[in-house]
């Protein structure tokens, strides 16, 4: 009985040590657990703050966020050079717009020159992660975008990529169908290029008849459609190669638009420049659908406060319409002679437009609607009036 009595006491003291040791234990659970901030969502939903974890929405989403005082870095891809006219006049103080917007949440890792990846590449490569964000040049992908098309129809009625972007950004805001050809990533503005007019270095055009014959640089699919149209031979050639083909004779003339106009010095080859607006080409800055959704709200309102319809507009004025200024200034100082043939509104309606516009905007309506889109009238419908009504207020 002494030796049951004594393992007794001993066993009682054990019992009592492990019990304290266990409230302890919740103890401290309970005191990390209560070292979270959390907070409620204007939509009802609870957000985990504390070093920078997960955001549950109403909707029972996820989306994460950087952590207290975190600086986000984002990559972003050019393929122009930053020292050219889209680099240094759109690219670098759009730029600079966001990360002054974002108030030092955000920094820029910006690759330009191709050096992250190539123009061609960046709409897959923006889907696979090799950048957060991308200028893109949608008339390297055909098909892919075809509703966004519209704003490249030749001869219509607007000269000014300012216009162009304001046009398409509002198409793109209005057509879901449209906006669902972009899904795979994540468009913040869009903008046009200023229309392509026609450079020649020995003929000048002034009618469509002009065309006949001549071998004209064109990029390809309606642009080279349009050349043979009007009984040019349409050439496809890398726009580095057609100074010197401009200057030898192996072509006779290029479409070409301000910027590039400016930056491959076509203005020292050609003679005549005929101011009828024959097409656009159309581009986007574009997020990753994975970096655009892992960004907080208030990064992202950020840079939506200098990108949507305001930043559509800028783009388009600032990589192609001012580009004219530096254009007759460098014309001047070097006494370059280049005559500019300019068409009044009535001609370049009855002598193009009707004639060889109307009907490539007819056929292309009716191959949309072949391939299921039939809403193509109504974007094309609502492309033109948007155009009559004017730049607007953004």
């Amino acid at each position: 009985m002494r030796m049951y009595r004594g393992f007794k006491r001993p066993l009682l003291v054990v019992a009592v040590a492990l019990l304290a040791l266990a409230l302890a234990l919740v103890a401290v659970g309970c005191g990390e657990k209560t070292t979270e901030t959390t907070a409620t969502t204007a939509a009802g939903g609870t957000a985990t703050t504390a070093a920078g974890g997960t955001e549950t929405t109403a909707a029972g989403g996820t989306e994460t966020t950087a952590a207290s005082g975190e600086v986000i870095t984002l990559k972003y891809a050019d393929q122009n050079a930053v020292t050219g006219w889209e680099g240094a006049n759109a690219a670098t103080p759009w730029l600079d717009q966001i990360e002054q917007a974002c108030g030092g949440k955000v920094k820029i890792e910006r690759f330009f020159g191709q050096t992250l990846m190539t123009g061609k590449d960046t709409w897959e490569g923006l889907k696979s992660g090799v950048a957060d964000f991308a200028w893109c040049m949608h008339g390297y992908w055909a098909n892919l975008t075809p509703l966004a098309d519209v704003v490249t129809l030749p001869f219509l009625p607007y000269d000014k990529g300012e216009l162009g972007g304001a046009v398409l950004w509002q198409l793109y805001q209005e057509f879901p169908a449209l906006a669902e050809q972009f899904k795979d990533n994540h468009p913040v503005l869009m903008w046009t290029s200023s229309p392509y007019y026609l450079l020649t270095t020995k003929k000048p055009v002034y009618k469509p008849e002009d065309m006949k014959g001549l071998k004209i640089r064109a990029l390809g699919g309606p642009p080279t459609q349009l050349v043979e149209a009007l009984g040019g031979v349409a050439v496809s050639m890398p726009m580095p190669d057609t100074y010197q083909a401009l200057q030898t004779g192996v072509l006779d003339g290029i479409l070409t638009n301000w910027e590039s106009l400016y930056s491959f010095r076509h203005y020292e080859v050609g003679k005549y420049l005929t101011l009828v607006p024959f097409h656009t080409a159309y581009f986007s800055q574009s997020f990753s659908n994975k970096t655009w959704n892992s960004l907080p709200d208030d990064v992202k309102a950020a840079i939506e406060s200098v990108s949507g319809l305001k930043g559509s507009m800028f783009w388009g004025r600032n990589m192609f319409d001012t580009c004219v200024e530096a254009i007759d200034k460098i014309i001047a100082e070097k006494g370059i002679k280049l005559e500019r043939i300019e068409p009044s509104e009535e001609e370049i309606k009855t002598l193009w437009e009707e004639k060889y516009g109307r009907p490539m905007w007819d056929e292309w309506v009716k191959k949309m609607e072949a391939a299921g889109h039939k809403d193509a009238q109504a974007i094309l419908d609502r492309c033109l009036e948007l155009i009559a009504k004017g730049i607007p207020q953004a």
